[in-house]
């Protein structure tokens, strides 16, 4: 296997020399893509520049009057955790504690519900899990109304589970960020098993390196809400 891993560079290059035509253009997009991923994911984990300020060490030597009182400044690296935050979330990448979750059927999601004066039209969908909705929600008129979620089935708090500091509290669900299981589960705010959401930790005290109030954060929910009937979570620290 070693020895496979270290020929494949060359294999690739010989390929790439070989191939004419249409097929050379796809192997060269497909490459393309690939570099284009892996230099992105070395850029992230890249440190920027950044200037901190000396401790009082005494400096060999005098120090000329107008300098004494001008702090001294020294060029390390440093990525701050506001950074690396929006870099994953551009990414759509988070070391989550549930990497991996079952895929789940549509018949599993929603039930279709029957409409008209004959139950013959069969294109709205009630939606059996457990969801959320803003506190400014409002229902579209029935006769527009794809999805429904059931007011029962809707829920504004999760028990969210601080790994490093071993407690639970409970927290206001701000907003369903991403649904493993597809896009619209996401848009319609869908909780799944490995969903991530954001929610409400100002209650929390936690702050940022500048010294500022950290608002919301991630977390993944780590159980079945709909069997359980409320949402646990953990938070992605």
């Amino acid at each position: 296997m070693r020895k496979k891993k270290a020929r494949e560079p060359k294999k690739i290059a010989k390929t790439a020399r070989k191939l004419r035509g249409i097929k050379a253009k796809l192997f060269t997009k497909k490459r393309y893509a690939e570099k284009a991923t892996m230099k992105k994911t070395i850029k992230a984990h890249q440190e920027k520049d950044a200037k901190t300020k000396d401790g009082d060490e005494v400096k060999p030597g005098a120090v000329p009057a107008y300098l004494l009182d001008r702090e001294q400044t020294r060029r390390t690296k440093v990525l701050s955790n506001m950074i690396k935050q929006k870099r994953k979330e551009k990414a759509g990448k988070w070391q989550v504690p549930i990497p991996k979750v079952k895929a789940m059927t549509e018949d599993e999601m929603f039930k279709i519900l029957r409409s008209g004066k004959r139950k013959k039209k069969a294109w709205k969908r009630v939606v059996n899990k457990i969801s959320f909705v803003g506190d400014n929600f409002t229902r579209k008129p029935p006769k527009y109304e794809r999805y429904i979620r059931p007011a029962a089935l809707r829920m504004k708090k999760a028990h969210v589970t601080h790994p490093e500091l071993k407690m639970t509290f409970c927290l206001d669900i701000v907003s369903v960020k991403k649904n493993p299981q597809s896009a619209l589960y996401t848009t319609l705010g869908v909780m799944t098993k490995g969903t991530i959401i954001e929610v409400n930790v100002s209650e929390l005290g936690l702050v940022t390196q500048t010294g500022k109030v950290i608002w919301a954060k991630y977390a993944q929910v780590t159980n079945n809400p709909d069997m359980d009937g409320c949402v646990n979570a953990i938070l992605l620290v």
